[in-house]
């Protein structure tokens, strides 16, 4: 055995690989048997590919302050909001963070659809 340090974002881990010995070959995969193929989930597609993010119409972009997925859109389009409002939420780390409105105005567009994973610093809405 070798033991190793490893760092991932910052944060280090100890770890230890047992060498090969030579002329040794790693274990072969098994295809799973009938029984035990019917009786687990067949694997998920890979999600389709996102479209493009829209370019922010006209108004003061609202953006997101971390990334995360969208979890509810609280406003439409045409809503009246103030600031400090709540106009998406976000599910981040098991957390709900709002998007809040950076004064009041009208949803002028809201550009992110629930489900939809979105960046930090991304504009999501724009007030008219």
């Amino acid at each position: 055995m070798e033991t190793y340090i490893i760092r991932v974002n910052g944060f280090e881990y100890e770890v230890e690989v047992e060498k090969k010995a030579a002329g040794t070959a790693a274990p072969a995969a098994q295809a799973p048997s009938a029984a035990a193929a019917g009786s687990s989930p067949a694997p998920k597609a890979a999600p389709a590919p996102q479209a493009a993010p829209k370019a922010a119409a006209a108004g003061k972009p609202v953006a997101t302050g971390t990334a995360g997925k969208v979890w509810k859109i609280v406003q439409k389009a045409g809503a009246q909001v103030k600031r400090g409002d709540s106009i998406v939420i976000l599910e981040a780390m098991k957390m709900e963070i709002p998007v809040v409105a950076p004064e009041d105005g009208t949803i002028g567009e809201i550009l992110v659809a629930e489900g939809e994973t979105v960046e930090s610093g991304q504009t999501v809405a724009t007030i008219l």
